[in-house]
């Protein structure tokens, strides 16, 4: 006897109307989402915003996502993904040292942040700002991505040991939490005073205090 296939589920809501199949529509949405909420963070983030601003139909954003935690999530995989490429891109970069890809990471960060004129801040400090008011598995989400973007740089400062940059014995991942627990209150000063001198004052600071051969 031939077995009945189920018809996959139709997404609920209106499809869009701007002239995109489904899924560049929604990789649309996870686009403008990465600017709006890295600029104003989720509490002030209206969904039909996001909508309107791309030409979806109001109402329609269950089409896309099942929730706006849903969308919040993807949004953040989405930022996870292109960071990990920077970190790799600059700490994997071996024409530099170590402690200069870090430092090239960071003045790549401060034009960045001059570039959007100081309106866009991290995306996991952003929503690690409103912690409380985001699902437990987007806070244990944040927690994971940060914890990748600390082995990325602990691997970087461990070849700067290697290299004679530090001393052997330097404590590399504690190192790597302690620069991301400053860079982030760092970015988010930076933007209060327009300015990226609190970035660059702390990552001096941060040199300053590495175990030196």
């Amino acid at each position: 006897m031939e077995t009945v296939r189920s018809l996959p589920r139709r997404p609920r809501g209106r499809p869009a109307r701007n002239g995109l199949g489904y899924a560049d529509t929604r990789a649309l949405l996870i686009r403008r989402g990465l600017e709006i909420l890295t600029t104003q963070g989720v509490s002030a983030t209206a969904l039909d915003d996001v909508l309107k601003s791309i030409k979806v139909p109001k109402g329609s954003f269950y089409h896309y996502f099942e929730s706006k935690d849903a969308f919040v999530a993807v949004t953040l995989d989405a930022y996870a993904e292109y960071f990990a490429r920077k970190l790799k891109q600059h700490f994997d970069n071996p024409l530099l040292t170590p402690l200069t890809r870090l430092a090239a990471f960071v003045d790549d960060a401060c034009r960045g942040v001059e570039r959007h004129a100081f309106t866009r801040g991290c995306l996991v400090g952003n929503l690690g700002q409103e912690v409380s008011a985001l699902d437990e598995s987007l806070r244990l989400r944040l927690e994971a991505v940060l914890a990748d973007w600390e082995r990325a740089l602990a691997a970087c400062l461990s070849g700067a040991a290697s290299c004679g940059e530090l001393t052997a014995d330097a404590d590399c991942p504690a190192l790597a939490h302690a620069f991301w627990v400053g860079w982030e209150g760092a970015i988010l000063r930076a933007r209060l005073t327009r300015s990226t001198a609190p970035m660059r004052a702390f990552f001096k600071l941060f040199l300053a205090a590495l175990p030196r051969r």
